[in-house]
């Protein structure tokens, strides 16, 4: 039975799916030393989900420096405690990596925010944005994309929690992982639809059109 899937989703029926759980390992890495053990190990994987957490500004003017960068594989979650140790040479080897493909929602405007904490060349990435319209889909948030795709909803009630505090509660951490993560099955399943074509595409009526490139 082929898949059916929508060029816009739904946002009112996201509510009534299944939450997403991430099932693996997450490591959390506090020093320079575990993030070169971890490095050593990601670019030995066959791809990796990338996305970054910032602490959230409430007053104008206010602007906070990324804190967090979650890289995931297929079966475990790091997350880099970026305002505990900064952006040592072993992130920006792997952030600067061609060996390895790192897959994200709205890459670019990590990429920028991670500028401000070190210079590096960006290396081997891929958008989900930039590959999704393949398939007929207008939409760009990761929530509507996942919702589309595997019929399941990713909570954002951690999003603008306080990535710097001391320690990471269990929830932000799952929050953390499950949007890497969900950058891979994203990717791998638009890559089967793709190539199988093994979908229905259904073009519902657009009575609020969205433009935002927003990544939640």
């Amino acid at each position: 039975m082929k898949k059916t899937i929508y060029n816009k989703f739904d946002k009112a029926t996201i509510n009534a799916l299944p939450l997403v759980e991430y099932p693996h390992k997450i490591n959390v890495i506090l020093n320079e030393y575990e993030a070169e053990r971890a490095v050593e190990y990601l670019l030995t994987c066959d791809i990796l989900g990338v996305d970054t957490e910032t602490k959230p500004a409430f007053r104008r003017g206010q602007n906070h420096k990324v804190a967090l960068l979650q890289v995931a594989t297929r079966d475990q979650c790091f997350l880099f405690r970026l305002n505990h140790f900064g952006m040592p040479q072993s992130l920006i080897k792997l952030l600067s990596n061609r060996m390895v493909p790192m897959v994200g929602l709205s890459w670019h405007d990590d990429i920028i925010s991670l500028h401000r904490r070190a210079e590096f060349t960006p290396g081997w990435f891929i958008d989900i944005q930039d590959i999704i319209g393949n398939l007929g889909i207008e939409d760009k948030s990761l929530q509507k994309l996942y919702a589309n795709l595997f019929g399941e909803k990713i909570s954002k009630r951690q999003r603008l929690t306080n990535w710097e505090a001391d320690v990471l509660t269990d929830k932000q951490k799952e929050y953390a992982a499950i949007d890497a993560w969900a950058c891979i099955n994203l990717y791998d399943e638009i890559m089967r639809l793709m190539a199988t074509k093994d979908y229905d595409l259904i073009k519902v009526a657009e009575e609020n059109p969205n433009t935002s490139t927003d990544k939640e």
